[in-house]
């Protein structure tokens, strides 16, 4: 997901128009009378402003093309807002959008608010055994399918060749690795050695699932995230950063990392498939060969890292449902995922897009496919999505040193219990 990025545009609703609409599609569900689509969708899309969303918007305006009486409504919302804004606006019955790409842990709370409409028996599936399983995993609610998977992903070390040639080093495979890299960089380059987002949670996951952990365990409707795996993950992230091998931050944390590592102010960073092309644009990778990617380094129980992504949902409250149905079907087809995969290096959710030579020839898809096969699937339930809100506050507060990684354990696990009613 890709997941965590705050972006820091404002808002930027972008009516994507190519035809006349003529439509009398706002009260019969997206068609005429003769059963051609018509109307208008609203699509909030949370993708990257600047690199992700062109991609996209185009995607929006050649539907378009296709369905010349529907209007496509093209929307960037920050990812940061997105949650809570499509909650406001489905809650109050004003303002949501036809269409709203949700990160997969989403999913399942709209689905139990009863903000979406579910999908199955509808266009939006076509071809739906072609879905990779963990994709179509964070669709399913209660028996029935909300959402359509649009892209997966997971994330992985991106390092700078230059600088690892220059120090000497090769790329860290464990943790205790990661320290002794970083300390050599910084003494032949000055150079701190890896990045370490402080400000969401979600950079963190690596290092929980790399001592063994998890949030919480939901076939025992256990909290887990305060246990001895939990402690020792905060530990780990926070010697880290003490002894100097990462650097990190409290506010603004994509920007600032991205930033420090396309500038070539860091050797390593951690993130996934949807980082590329932003990355590619930095002064230090105009040589896109200058970029090396691997797996994120193992804890004590292993290599760990989270399943991640986003599904496109419509709103139960749509006014244009046939035609919202027809969009989320074209923005997952298999012929766009292979357009997505080549312009942006985001892993498809289709098994058939894999084998087609464009996207079967990506090293950076070569590369995160088979991470993506081992990662850890976060639990599909409602509150999935809300658990990052009180592991952020106790993660950066120990990265920062305003507490310990026992006593931000254990708060962090407190409002978990508070959240999940009657578990342990």
């Amino acid at each position: 997901m890709r997941r965590g990025i705050a972006a820091t545009a404002l808002v930027a609703a972008l009516g994507v128009t190519l035809a006349a609409c003529g439509s009398d599609g706002g009260d019969n569900g997206g068609s005429t009378s003769s059963g051609e689509l018509s109307g208008t969708v609203t699509w909030w899309d949370t993708s990257t402003v600047g690199s992700e969303d062109k991609v996209f918007k185009k995607i929006a305006e050649d539907f378009t093309k296709k369905h010349p009486k529907v209007t496509v409504k093209y929307v960037n919302v920050p990812f940061g807002e997105a949650q809570n804004k499509f909650k406001n606006a489905a809650q109050s019955g004003s303002g949501a959008p036809d269409v709203i790409r949700s990160e997969v842990a989403w999913t399942p709370e709209f689905a139990d608010l009863g903000y979406l409409a579910p999908l199955d028996g509808t266009a939006a599936l076509k071809n739906e055994g072609d879905f990779l399983k963990q994709a179509a995993a964070s669709t399913k609610y209660q028996g029935k399918t909300y959402a359509v998977p649009q892209v997966i992903d997971s994330m992985g070390i991106f390092y700078n060749k230059k600088i690892f040639k220059e120090a000497g080093v090769e790329v860290p495979k464990t943790v205790g690795e990661l320290k002794t890299v970083s300390a050599k960089i910084k003494e032949k380059t000055g150079k701190t050695g890896l990045y370490l987002r402080g400000d969401d949670a979600y950079w963190f996951l690596s290092f929980l699932y790399g001592e063994g952990g998890d949030l919480v365990d939901a076939d025992s409707k256990t909290v887990t995230v305060d246990n001895a795996a939990g402690v020792k993950a905060l530990t780990t992230v926070k010697d880290l950063v003490d002894s100097g091998a990462a650097k990190t931050d409290a506010t603004d944390g994509w920007n600032n990392m991205q930033t420090a590592f396309k500038e070539g102010k860091v050797a390593m960073m951690i993130n996934g498939p949807w980082a590329v092309s932003d990355t590619y644009a930095g002064k230090e990778f105009t040589d896109k060969a200058n970029l090396g990617i691997a797996p994120v380094p193992a804890g004590s129980a292993g290599q760990g890292a989270p399943q991640g992504g986003h599904n496109l949902a419509v709103y139960a409250g749509s006014k244009n449902l046939n035609a919202s149905y027809a969009f989320a079907e074209y923005m997952t087809s298999a012929e766009t995922q292979a357009k997505v995969a080549a312009e942006l290096s985001l892993l498809p959710t289709r098994e058939s897009v894999y084998i087609k030579p464009e996207v079967a020839s990506n090293e950076m898809i070569g590369f995160f496919k088979p991470v993506v096969d081992k990662a850890v699937e976060r639990p599909w339930i409602p509150e999935t999505g809300s658990l990052f809100a009180p592991l952020v506050t106790e993660y950066t507060k120990v990265l920062t040193g305003q507490t310990t990684p026992d006593k931000g354990a254990k708060a962090t696990g407190d409002a978990y219990r508070k959240l999940l009613k009657d578990w342990k």
